[in-house]
């Protein structure tokens, strides 16, 4: 009987760990033993993402020292304090004080009894990390009050390396020309390492506090909401807008604000405001007219008159005469100087051939080469028919009538000449 009471004895002392060991067992992943089965004593994993609380940030690879922030929920019945955790990511993700070191984060305060509470970690991310997503495992050491001892949750999670969104806007051609519709193209480029999605663009046209001519107001943009769509890393797409710029309006900086709506890879909406620049400059519009052939001191040449119908000067003018199809004229150049918007400038090119001259029609080009007021050059070009005629015959049958008149003449003054002589040699020798 000793010996049973001594056997009982003993196994009572063995099973009491395994009871008290049973009470504060260790939950992995905060489920019991079915996946549907809540065990009100365990913490919940919530989320994980880059970024600090409520305010997710976009990562890429490089950054150093990034918050990491794991959100839990208490969804016991009591209260728990002293909460710790440590974080498990793949190679390429460290400790932001050290490579070895563990990444820890704690939370300052206690977490109520069905109340949610966070662990930001600090992560250093490798230069050779993937934008894609990755597995982490999170364990988290908390006391609940009113009981002894440390209990540990263990979750699995997913996180995403992001890329980071960076957006340049700008006006492919920043100049507008006044008295006319300019078709705008507007660049949209992410110059980031992460897409941008559901981009959209709104132009308010509201003019700056530093813009100074109140005449801008009258520039009439059509359109001003553009939908982009998505925008990949290091790429780029456009909208297009047309805008009115009236005639009295030229030599100013028009400043058109946007701004820029997506979504992040994150997920959060995020607004971004841009001004584009254009400067507008004044119109040449040219024309070529009343081209015609003219005979001037003895010497046909291509006359003409152009015309500026714009606002603007054009500067350093050349009208450039060559020939087309079989035209044998000589390629020629005239420099006409500035052509003013108030009256017709005239050239007049000499005409020249390439070997004989051929007369009748000639199909011809002429190019009127100027600059405008920004320095650029323009070309404007006009085809014609010309008729060159040829010179008048000279009647050459007086002309040999008077060479042979000539010779007689002088010969028959020769003879008078010689008689003379030679009666006047007689006389002096008798």
């Amino acid at each position: 009987m000793i010996n049973l009471k001594i056997l009982l004895l003993l196994a009572i002392l063995f099973l009491i760990p395994l009871i008290t060991d049973n009470s504060f067992a260790q939950k992995i992943g905060g489920f019991g033993d079915s996946p549907f089965e809540r065990d009100f004593g365990d913490v919940k994993f919530s989320d994980a993402y880059f970024g600090v609380l409520d305010h997710k940030i976009e990562v890429e690879p490089g950054d150093q020292n990034v918050p990491f922030t794991v959100i839990f929920s208490n969804v016991g019945t009591l209260d728990i304090t002293g909460i710790k955790g440590q974080l498990s990511l793949p190679f390429g993700f460290s400790a932001a004080n050290g490579q070895s070191s563990l990444i820890i984060g704690n939370s300052e305060s206690n977490a109520l009894a069905g109340q949610n509470f966070n662990l930001t970690f600090f992560v250093n991310i490798d230069k050779n990390v993937k934008i894609q997503q990755y597995p982490g495992t999170v364990k988290v050491d908390f006391s609940r009050l009113r009981e002894s001892g440390v209990r540990s949750v263990f979750s699995d999670f997913n996180f995403k390396v992001t890329g980071k969104s960076v957006i340049n806007v700008e006006a492919l051609d920043p100049f507008l020309t006044s008295l006319k519709s300019n078709n705008v193209i507007i660049q949209i480029a992410n110059n980031g390492t992460g897409p941008m999605y559901n981009v959209n663009v709104l132009s308010t046209k509201k003019q700056s506090e530093n813009t100074s001519d109140a005449s801008l107001e009258k520039v009439v943009v059509l359109g001003s909401n553009w939908s982009i769509g998505n925008i990949a890393a290091k790429s780029s797409r456009t909208a297009t807008a047309t805008v009115y710029v009236p005639g009295n309006v030229k030599e100013t900086t028009l400043r058109v604000p946007l701004t820029v709506t997506y979504y992040d890879g994150q997920g959060l909406q995020q607004s971004v405001d841009k001004i584009i620049n254009f400067y507008i400059k004044g119109l040449t519009n040219l024309t070529i007219y009343d081209v015609d052939v003219m005979e001037l001191s003895n010497k046909q040449m291509v006359i003409g008159e152009v015309i500026n119908e714009g606002n603007e000067d054009a500067l350093f003018g050349f009208v450039t005469l060559e020939p087309l199809g079989n035209s044998n004229i000589k390629k020629q150049t005239q420099f006409i100087d500035e052509i003013d918007t108030d009256s017709p400038v005239p050239f007049n090119i000499p005409i020249e051939f390439n070997g004989e001259p051929r007369y009748g029609e000639h199909e011809i080009k002429l190019t009127v080469r100027y600059k405008d007021s920004v320095r650029d050059e323009v070309l404007v070009t006009h085809n014609s028919t010309i008729f060159i005629k040829a010179p008048p015959i000279v009647d050459t049958s007086a002309n040999n009538l008077q060479l042979l008149i000539i010779p007689v003449i002088i010969a028959i003054g020769i003879g008078i000449y010689g008689i003379r002589r030679r009666k006047k040699l007689k006389n002096q020798t008798q």
